[in-house]
């Protein structure tokens, strides 16, 4: 992720961070028995927040390939347009 301005992956770390506090908490509830609705709650919350960390890479490394395409053909180690669009889809 060497092409997400500070900001972005700032957020991007803050969100995969929340996933893995619920995450934490699915298990703890697996674990000691918890409800079936806890559980699958708390399922997907992590999925969501995983999803839209995924989006905010994709997304800014599609904004960094389109603005300075040289540079990130260099940093991302060739990756295409292509190629984004295609991780952008294994996301949904």
């Amino acid at each position: 992720m060497r092409e997400a301005d500070p900001e972005t992956q700032r957020k991007i770390v803050n969100r995969l961070k929340r996933a893995r506090g619920q995450l934490d908490s699915v298990i703890n509830a697996v674990e000691n028995g918890g409800s079936c609705r806890v559980v699958v709650t708390q399922l997907a919350a992590v999925s969501t927040a995983l999803d839209r960390a995924g989006f905010s890479v994709v997304s800014s490394a599609m904004q960094f390939c389109i603005t300075d395409p040289e540079a990130a053909a260099e940093t991302e180690d060739g990756l295409t347009v292509e190629e984004l669009e295609k991780l952008f889809l294994s996301l949904s």
